[in-house]
């Protein structure tokens, strides 16, 4: 939802910078239906013209790697209530971040990344375990859940990063991850950097 706003603040700004957004086709395919299409934010693929939008949206195949300067980046569909995509992020040394957006419990996800190592994974925990029958209904985790997905992948990541807690359920969310005893388990906060 922050794209038009960025969008937006370059136009603002004058800047002569162009914002390549890549996903799978369902995930491109909704941004340009129902956030690009003029009734609420202009088409800014197209501003200020046809050939020099501020956005460009490209389509990448699901589960197929793309080359982006250093990094490889492979992009896996994820369990949301819409279309969302979770992207796995590796330098030349075969270091790896994975980071998942908004997702729900997934077998397929874990099952495509064929046991490769995570050093780094950023995953999402939006709910309270007692919201669990919500979290499942509107694809995303509670603790327990995440703790689920941790199990499902082999080997288990290195470092894992919480983050999307909603902000009404925070210290009850907090209280329950750190139930999990996870010695590798730490929230994201806006101003954290992380090396991979």
């Amino acid at each position: 939802m922050g794209i038009p706003f960025l969008a937006d603040n370059l136009i603002l700004r004058k800047k002569r910078h162009r914002v390549n957004i890549l996903s799978i086709p369902p995930v491109i395919r909704a941004i340009k239906k129902n956030l690009l299409d003029g009734s609420i934010w202009p088409d800014f693929t197209v501003i200020p013209n046809t050939h020099e939008g501020i956005l460009n949206l490209t389509e990448l195949k699901p589960c197929q790697s793309t080359k982006i300067g250093n990094y490889t980046i492979t992009p896996y569909p994820v369990n949301h209530s819409v279309p969302a995509t979770g992207y796995l992020v590796e330098d030349k040394r075969k270091r790896r971040l994975f980071y998942t957006g908004d997702t729900g419990p997934t077998d397929s996800t874990w099952k495509k990344m064929d046991k490769k190592e995570i050093h780094c994974l950023i995953i999402e925990v939006s709910f309270p375990n007692q919201m669990e029958k919500i979290a499942l209904e509107t694809g995303h985790l509670t603790p327990r859940l995440l703790k689920n997905e941790i199990l499902k992948m082999e080997p288990p990541p290195k470092r894992i990063y919480i983050t999307h807690l909603k902000p009404q359920y925070l210290s009850k969310i907090k209280k329950e991850l750190n139930k999990l005893n996870l010695n590798n388990l730490n929230l994201l906060k806006g101003e954290d950097a992380i090396n991979v």
